[in-house]
């Protein structure tokens, strides 16, 4: 995906290095059926996350915070705490499908709080990344 980064960087700064960071990232990881990778989005209240396989350009698996079997257990948690239960729920969609490795693509952000989280959830369904 191509960005005018002077134009943006004109208007916010924050993404410019955003977008920087992820195409960085993007140019080194890729994913395969054996092996997927695993995207990151965040947004202010949900976050997202789908295994790829780069190969067929397809989603093999995904998870995130709207989705109704998480929906109902996430109430009254913090959001770090809901991060975790998306990527449980993934790593266990993934290894129901024999996957054991992936790699893990956290899009530009921060490898810190709801990131890391989800990491360690995935993590914690006994799936390798």
């Amino acid at each position: 995906m191509k960005y005018d980064l002077q134009a943006i960087r004109r208007k916010n700064k924050k993404f410019a290095l955003h977008l920087k960071r992820k195409a960085k990232i993007r140019k080194i990881i890729v994913g395969t059926k054996e092996r997927p990778r695993l995207s990151v989005f965040k947004s202010a209240k949900h976050i997202y996350i789908q295994a790829i396989d780069d190969s067929l350009s397809s989603t093999i698996a995904s998870a995130c915070s709207t989705e109704p079997a998480i929906r109902d257990r996430i109430k009254g948690l913090k959001k770090v705490e809901v991060a975790k239960l998306v990527g449980e729920a993934l790593g266990r969609k993934l290894v129901e499908s024999k996957i054991s490795t992936a790699v893990f693509d956290r899009n530009g952000f921060r490898y810190t709080g709801r990131i890391a989280a989800i990491a360690d959830g995935v993590r914690s369904a006994s799936l390798t990344i």
